[in-house]
């Protein structure tokens, strides 16, 4: 996997200043891209993510367990009860807009509720829908 530390170093890069989404989205989407010809981001896809149910936790079996059903709404923790801010950028100027904390937040999420890392793939189409959901 060639594309990893060129995309770890932009990433790096990237993390001193703010990003647009689609910009971070982009940025996955071409690594995506390198790993999958043809690949392009799908809002539809990122929903369908968003929404699925994995079998890994039976506390936080989906997103929605914490960020409730419409991402445009504030929601809260399951476990320790904080309130979290939405997830869609249309009511959270500041989601997705700082790469390092993308990632690191990509990185927890994904090992707790999916039960492993999420692809370049999966983290394009999840920040497409968070960016176009109305």
């Amino acid at each position: 996997m060639k594309t990893f530390p060129v995309f770890a170093l932009l990433l790096a890069s990237l993390a001193g200043h703010a990003e647009t989404p689609q910009q971070i989205g982009a940025t996955y989407g071409a690594e995506a891209a390198a790993q999958q010809a043809g690949f392009t981001p799908s809002a539809r896809r990122g929903e369908i993510l968003f929404r699925q149910r994995f079998a890994h936790n039976d506390k936080m079996p989906a997103c929605t367990s914490c960020h409730t059903d419409n991402p445009l709404h504030a929601g809260q923790h399951v476990v320790t009860g904080k309130t979290i801010r939405p997830l869609a950028v249309a009511t959270n100027g500041e989601r997705f807009s700082d790469p390092a904390k993308v990632e690191k937040w990509f990185g927890r999420n994904c090992r707790e509720v999916v039960g492993r890392a999420c692809t370049p793939a999966e983290k394009a189409d999840f920040v497409a829908y968070m960016t176009e959901v109305r």
